[in-house]
């Protein structure tokens, strides 16, 4: 069978998989290929599907599935996987980072000083010690986040539909209980039709004053003009965010928005978390050669 690699993967990755068939990054060979490989960036769309005739499977290369038309695929009896055992440490350490850097005014802090400046008084921290963070969606990631935080004296609480109880949080019943009682608030859900613009204006105002919100689920999960409206008021303190309406954003009102903290979409680009996501492709692909899939 012929495997494309369609986006960027561990370099060893072609090398691992080799054995279940013939491995190519050429997109000039949809119409051949039996397996897509994909992280964010390639779109699974219709059109995709339709001019790729043999194709049987997609592995996603991440959690987010939102860039596979998934129901289209299954009525072409495409199989879709994702690999989110993989990354949930790896974008947990970065929601960690994100809320380590905005109370301690690293980026400001580093930017200072390479302009000539010293802003010691100027430049005020906060702790996180004894301040609570709401997490919205206590999956892997958002599990893995919890734990971390709490190794640093946090008090978690949790909105999660799909979970009752939770050995690292203390679950509430709607995401206002959350936002209404949160320092911090880490944003880990799925983009649905639920989920989209679930931070917007009217919610936020739910929003402790000063809060800061971390967002390593999805882009379209907040209204970023909102969000900016929130900065811009003092409402919120600081947003960072991993994630983007698209990679990359054709453009984004937080770009200059006060206290806001943006990354690459890198949440799950640790050099670990390739190798791990190459492991359950490697698995993935073993079973699809067994029919066991």
């Amino acid at each position: 069978m012929l495997i494309l690699i369609s986006d960027a993967f561990d370099p060893g990755l072609p090398e691992k998989i080799a054995k279940f068939g013939e491995i190519t990054d050429d997109k000039g060979r949809i119409p051949e290929a039996e397996v897509i490989l994909i992280r964010s960036k390639t779109k699974v769309t219709k059109e995709y599907i339709d001019g790729a005739p043999n194709l049987k499977l997609v592995i996603r290369g991440g959690v987010g599935l939102d860039n596979v038309d998934q129901v289209y695929a299954k009525t072409k009896g495409i199989k879709v996987f994702n690999t989110a055992a993989a990354s949930s440490i790896a974008v947990a350490e970065l929601a960690m980072a994100m809320m380590m850097a905005m109370p301690n005014n690293i980026i400001p802090g580093h930017n200072t000083m390479k302009e000539g400046k010293w802003e010691k008084k100027q430049l005020k921290r906060t702790e996180l010690y004894k301040k609570t963070l709401g997490v919205l969606g206590i999956g892997r990631i958002g599990t893995e986040t919890a734990k971390r935080a709490k190794a640093f004296g946090m008090n978690i609480i949790a909105y999660d539909p799909f979970v009752k109880s939770h050995d690292f949080a203390e679950m509430k019943a709607s995401i206002k209980d959350v936002l209404k009682e949160s320092d911090y608030v880490s944003l880990n859900m799925p983009l649905t039709d639920d989920t989209k613009g679930m931070l917007n204006k009217e919610t936020l105002k739910d929003c402790k004053d000063g809060a800061y919100i971390l967002n390593t689920g999805r882009g379209k999960c907040v209204i970023e003009e909102d969000i900016v409206e929130a900065l811009d008021s003092g409402k919120l303190k600081g947003y960072a965010t991993d994630v983007w309406y698209s990679d990359p954003p054709e453009s984004t009102p937080l770009a200059k928005a006060p206290n806001a903290l943006m990354m690459p979409h890198i949440g799950a680009s640790t050099k670990e978390n390739l190798l791990r996501i190459g492991d359950i492709i490697e698995e993935l692909l073993g079973k699809y050669a067994k029919n066991e899939l």
